[in-house]
């Protein structure tokens, strides 16, 4: 029933729309079947070995078609050998409701062509057949987290991980850092708006309904989103989880905006000061910036956090600041 409600909701104007945006970028759907990355829509580099990033809008809505349920964003799941500059590889997290494709399809590639190799995965999906994840109970999602990290290493020969993840997917690497192993096989876990210590059911709602599926009820909520649930401040497994907020050896570095409106308030994504956290709020930084929950992962001043938090990790670090709007970034 969620199923095809959501699909009455997405609309087959969006599945035109959606089709038509692909074949202007040159797309097709043997590029989009989950084995390859699929390109980026964005169509601006000022070199041609760049992958360019896409812009937000576009790639929820390719997201949106059968073809790019499973594609992985621009940059991702490439055959890649790490660096001596970057030993790690990095391991995408993606966000409640969302894919490995509409999540990053500006942090793939961004990472891509600073030199990192990446990869993506979909994982926690429980409603069959849909380009939704990240749903399902999140201890089990942690548990496929493990099997990625485990394959990755396995591909690349290298001795740890780093993790990049949006909203759910900041918050759920600790889970496997904690109780899955991941201490010893993560580097640094970079979260953009994570959910670590909850939100509202208005959070929730107002993501639904920013993502366009407005058509879930708080019932199905609760009957077949078990990480909503998870997530609600207060909840046992947040509860379970914050009693060991970070682990020794991890960097943990928080990127959020006090615009955000699904992790609420604000400040919930941050983790307890300690020598191996760094919270950032980007409108510290970049008092233009008006990003919010959904177009955090598109904004190029948190980009630049993430490179920098990554790479040389300076202190201090201050973005060329850029505008940044809501729901649709600046990428």
């Amino acid at each position: 029933m969620i199923r095809r409600r959501i699909s009455n909701a997405l609309g087959l104007s969006a599945v035109a729309a959606g089709a038509a945006i692909a074949l202007a970028a040159g797309l097709t759907p043997a590029q989009a079947d989950g084995s390859a990355p699929a390109a980026a829509p964005a169509a601006s580099s000022s070199s041609s070995s760049m992958l360019p990033l896409a812009n937000e809008a576009t790639q929820f809505e390719l997201s949106e078609e059968p073809a790019f349920f499973n594609a992985s964003p621009a940059g991702a799941n490439v055959p890649c050998t790490p660096s001596a500059a970057h030993p790690f590889p990095v391991v995408l997290v993606e966000g409640t409701f969302a894919s490995m494709f509409n999540s990053f399809g500006a942090i793939s590639p961004d990472l891509a062509n600073n030199g990192y190799c990446v990869f993506a995965f979909n994982f926690g999906q429980t409603l069959a057949g849909t380009g939704i994840f990240a749903t399902g109970e999140i201890g089990q999602s942690a548990e496929e987290l493990a099997t990625e990290v485990n394959n990755v290493l396995a591909q690349t020969g290298a001795s740890k991980v780093d993790i990049v993840g949006w909203s759910q997917g900041g918050m759920l690497p600790r889970q496997y850092i904690n109780f899955d192993g991941g201490a010893s096989k993560v580097n640094m876990l970079v979260g953009f708006s994570p959910s670590n210590f909850g939100t509202t059911l208005d959070g929730f709602e107002t993501l639904i309904s920013d993502l366009g599926l407005t058509q879930i009820t708080d019932a199905e909520i609760s009957a077949d989103c078990e990480a909503c649930v998870e997530q609600l401040q207060g909840s046992s497994f947040l509860e379970n989880l914050n009693q060991t907020p970070t682990q020794p050896g991890v960097q943990y570095v928080v990127i959020e905006t006090q615009d955000d409106e699904v992790v609420t308030p604000f400040t919930n994504a941050f983790l307890p000061a300690a020598s191996n956290v760094q919270n950032i709020t980007l409108q510290n930084q970049c008092s233009q910036d008006a990003s919010d929950h959904i177009s955090i992962p598109y904004d190029s001043n948190a980009l630049q956090d993430m490179i920098n938090a990554l790479g040389p990790d300076t202190p201090d670090f201050q973005p060329q600041c850029a505008a940044v709007g809501a729901l649709d970034g600046d990428v």
